[in-house]
């Protein structure tokens, strides 16, 4: 019988030399294969992502409630505050873009459907990019004893998270519920949907 030294070393040495050079060729093989889907995709250039920071450096995400436009130099300053509600200027919005209401206008209303308004209303306390910012600020409503919810929704490209109130089928309750979020130093924003 022929005895055969160090058979367990040696075939320990080249089994770790196989794995390696299996492991490798692997490797090579994933990192130099197109992958379906992603080669498709047109690669933005340096240009076009310096133009999409700069649209995006005054972005509002609160600008669409405001019935004037927004200073460029007052946006910045909400921006930069994490969390912070609607800037002053978009939130103090008194009624809605809604005309004044008159004698003629309310019959004209009241024509329509008989004791009910034409319009749904909401509250609207803030409008934010983050997703996080908009649970937060629903938070702070709750914790007044009041049940706001977040809604999601694209606005200029770019997805919005609104933290609102409602819906109030009466102007009335709307009103009442703003008000009720000023005594507690909440700003907000009446909105009116037409149904």
């Amino acid at each position: 019988m022929t005895s055969q030294r160090g058979g367990f070393a040696l075939g320990l040495i080249v089994g770790l030399l196989l794995g390696l050079a299996l492991a490798l060729g692997v490797a090579l093989y994933v990192t130099k294969v197109p992958v379906p889907f992603v080669n498709k995709v047109p690669q933005r250039t340096a240009e076009q992502d310096a133009a999409e920071a700069e649209r995006n450096k005054h972005w509002d995400p609160n600008a669409p409630l405001v019935n004037k436009p927004v200073a460029k130099s007052a946006a910045p300053t909400a921006a930069s505050q994490p969390g912070a509600a609607a800037p002053a200027t978009t939130a103090r919005v008194p009624a809605p873009a809604a005309p004044p209401t008159t004698a003629a206008n309310a019959v004209t209303v009241k024509s329509t459907k008989p004791g009910t308004d034409a319009f749904t209303y909401f509250v609207q306390v803030g409008a934010y990019a983050r997703p996080e910012d908009a649970e937060q600020q629903r938070a702070r409503v709750g914790l007044m004893g009041m049940s706001a919810k977040v809604s999601e929704r694209e606005q200029s490209g770019r997805t919005v998270y609104r933290v609102r109130l409602g819906p109030f089928e009466r102007k009335d309750d709307a009103d009442a519920a703003q008000q009720r979020l000023a005594g507690n130093g909440v700003e907000a924003a009446l909105v009116r949907v037409e149904r």
